[in-house]
């Protein structure tokens, strides 16, 4: 077990599996058949992310250094949240841009009974010590554990 402290982009406790992306995270290349075809696992259709593609994002605790795409991508991570389709957490190794701090902290917000919570700056040791399928906990103080 170990574990790592960041910044607390948007609130919220969560436990989770992990998938992780070593490469920046295309949101609406990701989250695209999800939002627009009515995949309500929100499998990564991402064909440039090999560490993700075909991969389940909804309900798991999405682990990446950073975001990457056009700037739609608040948008596509705000309607994934309205829709019930988001990652159970986004940690990022990197600080977040912000684009995604924006629809990360904006569903968090305006979407009741609705969570994400969004840690970022976890450092390179957090994304090299994670592995898919470990259990990950998001802490109300911006700790986050990994077993």
């Amino acid at each position: 077990m170990m574990e790592f402290k960041g910044r607390i982009v948007a609130p919220g406790t969560v436990t989770a599996e992990a998938v992780v992306s070593h490469g920046g995270f295309n949101t609406l290349a990701s989250l695209q058949g999800a939002l627009q075809f009515g995949d309500k696992k929100a499998t990564c259709g991402d064909q440039n992310n090999p560490d993700l593609h075909g991969k389940v994002l909804a309900g798991k605790a999405l682990c990446l250094p950073m975001t990457i795409g056009s700037t739609t991508g608040g948008l596509v991570l705000y309607c994934a949240c309205a829709m019930g389709r988001q990652p159970a957490c986004m940690l990022f190794s990197n600080p977040i841009d912000s684009l995604a701090a924006a629809g990360s902290i904006l569903a968090s917000v305006w979407l009741e009974g609705i969570q994400m919570p969004v840690i970022d700056s976890l450092g390179e040791d957090f994304l090299s010590y994670v592995k898919d399928g470990m259990t990950v906990s998001v802490r109300e103080d911006g700790t986050v554990v990994v077993d």
